[in-house]
């Protein structure tokens, strides 16, 4: 009923946010003689407020058209290279004979599936692009699967990054992956499995970032979230049904709009705050601020569904039970040991200021790999920035990136049979 409820309101609301548009038009006229005045502005910045509060926010586009190789503007092409029911592999390809000639490593970038999409990771994937031939893990909206493909669990995860891998080591050289945030979890879990199984095709690197490997150090809010509640709980109050007529109608999921609402809550005082800033800007017509913000918010409202399966799967593997960091993680029937990786590099990245995964809980991700050799650990933790600041932002793009550039460069691996 819960998400029934959302849909009627979503509906109810439409006609109020069309009177706004047309509120808005007719205020902002250039036949309106009064459209420069203060009650206008203020009028119509308000209408903005409304409307944009109350619409329904779609999948943005990542928008990448080009980027630089060697000096050469290089056009970008965006390309599904392997679709699978709840994700499609895209692939950014360099458009140019500069790129061509080049010998980059293949990188795959995990984006979370937590509740944004992949675009959350533009800025990630931008600054990789100029010396790396960059993939991401496009994941789809739950509501948009039919019940016809089945479920989708954290086991299913893993396989897919499993089966990633292996395309990207096709061609002859073992890939770089980097794991941002909640799949720092099912990497190590998918490393660890071909490990052990001896694949050929196990990365040559891991970058995990803001992952949580142990959330018994350093727990913030959202791992006493999880901890404080029994499974039962989330199960009885934030998994629901999608409803006709989306595709993905009975399937039952962890909407995002609940995800997004606890996104919001957790720093409520600077979205306000925001909201406040962008009324008066949108007054005052500074347009470089509100399309900053516009900008900003238009990636942080768009949310996306989970499958249940995959969201209690997560809350109790991962931070109720700490299953991969006591040992006992299993995926399916067999129990992984993160101690047969020996030859796969990992490399964690922590932000100081960071309220969602705290200090250390990535970090952990070194004492589980005892046998791999010392100069293929490394670890960095960045001052001055949060969760977000890790892989996006000015000290992403000047200190953390070239580390990372580095890491890759220096543990690339042939395809050995």
């Amino acid at each position: 009923m819960l998400y029934h409820a959302y849909e009627l309101t979503h509906a109810a609301i439409s006609p109020m946010r069309t009177y706004a548009r047309m509120g808005q038009q007719a205020l902002n006229s250039p036949f309106n003689p009064f459209a420069e005045s203060y009650p206008a502005k203020a009028s119509s910045a308000a209408f903005e407020m409304f409307i944009n509060a109350t619409r329904r926010y779609g999948k943005p586009e990542f928008g990448l058209d080009s980027t630089t190789v060697d000096g050469v503007e290089t056009p970008i092409l965006e390309e599904v290279t392997h679709a699978l029911p709840f994700c499609n592999l895209l692939h950014f390809k360099r458009d140019s004979g500069a790129a061509e000639a080049r010998n980059d490593p293949k990188v795959l970038i995990i984006a979370p599936m937590s509740g944004h999409y992949a675009t959350l990771l533009r800025g990630t994937v931008k600054q990789m692009l100029p010396d790396h031939d960059v993939y991401i893990t496009d994941w789809i909206d739950a509501r948009e699967v039919p019940l016809a493909e089945g479920v989708f669990d954290l086991d299913d995860y893993t396989d897919y990054l499993i089966e990633f891998c292996r395309i990207l080591g096709e061609d002859g050289e073992r890939p770089a992956v980097m794991a941002v945030c909640q799949p720092g979890v099912p990497m190590m879990v998918a490393a660890s499995l071909m490990a052990m199984n001896k694949d050929p095709f196990r990365p040559s690197s891991i970058t995990l970032m803001g992952s949580p490997i142990d959330t018994a150090k350093n727990p913030k809010q959202p791992n006493e979230l999880a901890t404080t509640r029994p499974l039962s709980w989330f199960e009885n109050n934030v998994i629901v049904t999608v409803p006709w007529p989306n595709p993905g109608f009975m399937r039952r999921v962890y909407p995002g709009f609940l995800q997004l609402s606890g996104f919001l809550a957790m720093n409520i005082d600077k979205h306000v705050d925001a909201h406040k800033n962008q009324f008066n800007h949108l007054i005052r017509g500074d347009g470089d601020s509100t399309a900053a913000h516009r900008k900003f918010y238009d990636e942080y409202m768009a949310v996306m569904d989970l499958t249940s399966e995959f969201y209690l799967q997560t809350i109790e593997r991962v931070f109720q039970k700490r299953l991969l960091a006591i040992g006992a993680y299993y995926h399916r029937n067999t129990l992984v040991d993160p101690a047969a990786i020996r030859d796969i590099a990992i490399l964690t990245i922590e932000g100081e200021k960071d309220d969602i995964t705290g200090i250390g809980q990535t970090e952990a991700a070194h004492t589980l790999t005892p046998k791999l050799p010392a100069k293929k650990h490394a670890h960095y933790v960045q001052e001055g920035v949060g969760h977000y600041g890790i892989f996006n932002g000015s000290r992403w793009r000047e200190i953390i990136q070239p580390k990372v550039a580095d890491f890759i460069e220096t543990n690339r691996s042939k395809v050995k049979a």
